[in-house]
């Protein structure tokens, strides 16, 4: 008659701490895996009357970029429709999306600009 082992539980590695703290057992850590969180693109949308200096001027102030690097994006929104101005995560985009709208309203410009999740 063939007889089989017995089935042991997989449990934690534990490890005995020192005499001297009353006899307690630590369990040992595992290293979790955390995925980074959803990065959004803030996009701005060509339109046939806002100036292309004033989305440029924006594109500065509002993302940080030099001169020549705020004409390009510009250019490619023009160009092509639409033009990626940043990455960022989800509130910072909706932070940057808000203040692209309000100085766009505020100078009475069309300009329109949204954040999407960018596939990773």
């Amino acid at each position: 008659m063939v007889t089989k082992s017995p089935v042991i539980p997989k449990v934690p590695r534990v490890r005995e701490s020192d005499p001297d703290d009353g006899g307690a057992v630590v369990l040992e850590r595992r290293p979790q895996k955390i995925k980074p969180p959803q990065m959004y693109q803030v996009v701005m949308v060509n339109d046939d009357y806002t100036p292309m200096e004033f989305v440029v001027v924006v594109i500065q102030e509002f993302f940080g970029k030099d001169l020549e690097a705020a004409t390009q994006i510009m250019l490619k929104i023009h160009l092509d429709g639409k033009g990626i101005c940043g990455v960022y995560s989800r509130d910072v985009a909706a932070t940057k999306v808000g203040q692209v709208l309000e100085a766009a309203n505020k100078a009475g410009h069309p300009l329109q600009c949204l954040s999407e999740p960018v596939d990773i």
